[in-house]
């Protein structure tokens, strides 16, 4: 098994009365990139805080690098890279200015490695913070938590605000990091950003575990999404025969649906149509977040 870089045991966080999390435990593998998934207010931000030691449970125990996540927090830092889910940055100074403030405090600043990271997100970094959007501010973050090459990445919410073309180029670097031996820890309730990168899930829900998993297992046993392009007027009506088929929406000529089987039985049905076009698809994680989130 995988050295564990991250490792959570019974871990619970109340506050007063009300609810945090509830005896979470999960590892998270040295070389990987793991999800935290759930919807707002499941506890992943509490548990993150608890992680880089913001607030401590009341139960259970945390570690990090084999370390103490409280008694070893200042070790810890050194060694890792946080983006938050609303991260304060200084309005007056400009986008350098405000990652050298930071590269100060940690003792180290690579301005060619900054430049690089900059010029991959679409950053213009010679602007006054207070002048940037909210995706311009998040790339100044996902820069300050990338910056000094950290072996780990907490990055809560990363790609709030950015176009899908500055995404990609996130995913690009996640995974180039993944590479280097490197792990990412990733909370998110993006669904499409967490398909992309994750070796492995946990899903909370009320402060609870509800799955951990590594991604095919979480998909195996759950429905292919279908979609036929078809003249054929009686296409729903045929379609609707085969063992395994739900969910049907039927508009002009385009037929979409879920299938759950032998998807060779499904083409083989299939075949015997007259069809313009076919394509299956592998479940994607609104299916799986259905799944784990209906009561």
């Amino acid at each position: 098994m995988a050295e564990s870089v991250i490792d959570l045991k019974n871990v619970t966080k109340m506050y007063g009365k009300s609810r945090g999390v509830i005896d979470l435990s999960f590892e998270v593998p040295k070389g990987s990139v793991f999800g935290f998934l759930g919807p707002n207010g499941a506890g992943k931000t509490t548990t993150i805080s608890m992680l880089i030691d913001l607030i401590h449970p009341v139960k259970g125990r945390i570690s990090i690098f084999g370390l103490d996540a409280q008694k070893d927090s200042h070790q810890i830092r050194q060694r890792i890279g946080f983006l938050g889910g609303n991260m304060a940055l200084d309005e007056g100074l400009t986008g350098w200015q405000q990652l050298e403030y930071f590269g100060s405090l940690r003792g180290k600043f690579d301005k060619n490695y900054v430049s690089e990271l900059a010029q991959k997100l679409n950053c213009e970094l010679d602007r006054k913070i207070k002048t940037l959007s909210h995706g311009n501010r998040q790339k100044v973050g996902l820069i300050s938590a990338l910056m000094h090459k950290p072996e780990l990445l907490i990055l809560d919410e990363p790609t709030t605000g950015l176009d899908p073309l500055i995404q990609d180029q996130f995913n690009q670097i996640v995974l180039e990091y993944k590479k280097e031996g490197k792990t990412v820890f990733i909370s998110s309730h993006i669904l499409s950003e967490v398909e992309a990168l994750c070796d492995h899930v946990t899903f909370v829900r009320e402060g609870e575990i509800v799955a951990d998993k590594p991604i095919d297992e979480i998909t195996a046993g759950l429905p292919k999404h279908i979609k036929i392009v078809s003249k054929d007027a009686s296409l729903e009506t045929k379609i609707s025969k085969i063992k395994g088929v739900s969910h049907i929406k039927h508009k002009n000529s385009t037929l979409t649906c879920q299938y759950l089987g032998d998807v060779n039985t499904l083409i083989e049905f299939i075949s015997k149509l007259t069809i313009d076009d076919l394509s299956i698809a592998p479940p994607d994680l609104d299916t799986i977040f259905t799944k784990f989130y209906e009561d």
